[in-house]
């Protein structure tokens, strides 16, 4: 997979969380497709296209690769993540042994058109910005273990990751005001330990971006 470990790393993905994620997913299916088994032999063989079904952006293609490869399903991508799509149009062919086929479709499936769906939506308010200097950025509410390739797929419908998580950045809100006593006093907490990070207060009243701008 060393082809793919490299597009995962040029997207700024680690490779190995993507596969631990790409077998743990096939891992839920179980280890025998008690409907296919019976019904096509191990010899049979297939190749099909993935279209898309309505107009949007992609996002997820090398990470659906990354399940052919686990299955050894032969693929081959037509379009790039981030890339404007119609409907109908092919995004990936695959070929291979049919079982393998058939135990990939869904968990390919799966992650590409979450991921798509995430920077189709994100891509809708880009454009709605557009000539102006807004940027797009996302949140940490993200479903458990799929936090990279969520804010990833932001990244692919031309947002802006906001923190990845509560290591890189501070984020000070309402409850942390309340802790401290003020927005300064919150502030001023942070940069005593961590002097050189980035920091931002979310404000209710015009009163805290005053205090917040005067804070520093």
């Amino acid at each position: 997979m060393s082809d793919w470990h490299g597009r995962l790393r040029e997207a700024g993905l680690d490779p190995q969380g993507v596969e631990n994620l790409v077998r743990a997913a096939l891992a839920e299916d179980g280890e025998v497709d008690v409907t296919s088994s019976p019904i096509f032999a191990p010899e049979d063989t297939a190749s099909g296209d993935f279209r898309a079904r309505e107009d949007g952006v992609v996002a997820g293609v090398p990470v659906a690769a990354v399940v052919f490869e686990v299955l050894g399903v032969q693929h081959a991508a037509k379009v790039s993540d981030g890339d404007r799509v119609t409907a109908g149009q092919v995004l990936l062919s695959v070929s291979g042994a049919t079982r393998a086929v058939l135990r990939a479709e869904r968990t390919a499936l799966n992650l590409m058109t979450h991921l798509s769906g995430i920077a189709t939506e994100t891509r809708r308010w880009v454009d709605a910005v557009e000539g102006t200097n807004a940027k797009i950025r996302d949140t940490r509410k993200t479903l458990p273990g799929l936090r990279a390739l969520q804010k990833y797929a932001v990244r692919c419908g031309g947002g802006v990751n906001h923190r990845m998580g509560l290591h890189d950045a501070a984020l000070i809100k309402d409850n942390h005001v309340a802790a401290a006593g003020s927005v300064t006093r919150a502030f001023e907490a942070i940069r005593r330990i961590y002097p050189a990070l980035h920091v931002q207060v979310e404000c209710d009243t015009l009163d805290q971006v005053d205090e917040a701008i005067a804070a520093g």
